[in-house]
């Protein structure tokens, strides 16, 4: 019986790797991993790219792009490619560890609640409800001016924040797997509920809990941007967000600096994008019932009536 159990769980699994094989094959996937490559390389061998600080004056104002400025100086007369570089590592850091800390708080709670469903089902939803009905933006000025601008509170803000729809994702995924031959075979054998969630039922969620992750990147990433400026960000860090920042402050606007605030804005947008490129390929091809939830004009596209105009 435990062999039969292993079994089906593992045809599952095997079904799921071919349908992630196959969203490696298509192009969106593709495009969205070579722009995240690209800037995590950057941000990974930042220090070695850099000679100096990348806030260090090398330059006039608002110096217009040259040859010797590529994208030209910021209103410090700092290099902007070097602030570009700097500002990468921090981005990424705050977009991937707030990823981690929402997947975990909603992974567990979806987890927890379609597994044992009933009271604990009632009860962690509420809390969801709770939670997904604060306004994030408001909660996100007023906790960060309570308990700092550090980095790792603007991460823990944030995380904590954007785990309401992984909760509800991954408990209607739960309360799927839990309905499972293999799954109620391993409770009839005896097995208990700590070896039924962690051995049969995490392991088909995992892809789709990563694929929800990597869209929480992109959401994480612009919610740090838009947290640093307002002003809310670590100060002593340079990050996109505190560019675009220092940009407005600094009038970058009257003083048509457009290489001032363009560059940190296009990195955010490309790196979003190639975040959201990700998550949905994955998402697609791991949940096909999930395909409608994206908004995207490839989704919308007429069907072809397979020659039934022709029949009449």
């Amino acid at each position: 019986m435990s062999a039969g159990v292993e079994g089906a769980a593992f045809v599952e699994r095997q079904g799921r790797g071919r349908a992630l094989l196959s969203a490696l094959r298509g192009p969106q996937l593709a495009i969205g991993l070579l722009i995240l490559l690209a800037f995590t390389v950057i941000a990974v061998f930042s220090p070695l790219i850099l000679s100096r600080d990348a806030k260090t004056k090398v330059g006039d104002v608002f110096e217009p792009p040259s040859g010797a400025h590529v994208l030209g100086t910021d209103g410090g007369g700092a290099d902007m490619v070097a602030l570009l570089v700097q500002g990468a590592g921090v981005s990424l850091a705050v977009g991937f560890a707030a990823a981690v800390v929402s997947a975990l708080i909603g992974g567990a709670v979806g987890l927890l609640s379609g597994y044992f469903g009933g009271k604990v089902d009632t009860l962690l939803m509420r809390i969801t409800d709770y939670v997904l009905v604060i306004p994030d933006v408001p909660l996100m000025i007023i906790v960060a001016a309570l308990f700092g601008r550090s980095l790792t509170n603007i991460i823990l803000i944030i995380g904590a924040i954007y785990w309401t729809t992984t909760a509800r994702l991954i408990r209607a995924q739960v309360k799927s797997v839990r309905e499972r031959v293999y799954v109620k075979r391993a409770r009839a054998i005896g097995a208990g509920n700590t070896r039924i969630i962690f051995r049969h039922v995490l392991p088909q969620v995992a892809p789709l809990l990563v694929a929800n992750t990597v869209l929480l990147v992109a959401l994480a990433i612009f919610a740090e941007t838009f947290i640093t400026f307002l002003g809310l960000g670590d100060p002593a860090l340079v990050s996109w967000g505190r560019l675009i920042e220092n940009a407005f402050k600094d009038d970058a606007l009257l003083n048509e600096a457009w290489w001032a605030i363009v560059p940190p804005g296009v990195c955010v947008t490309l790196l979003i994008l190639a975040c959201t490129m990700i998550g949905q390929s994955l998402e697609d091809s791991l949940n096909p019932r999930l395909r409608v939830g994206h908004l995207s004009v490839r989704r919308f596209r007429l069907r072809p009536l397979d020659g039934r105009l022709d029949a009449e």
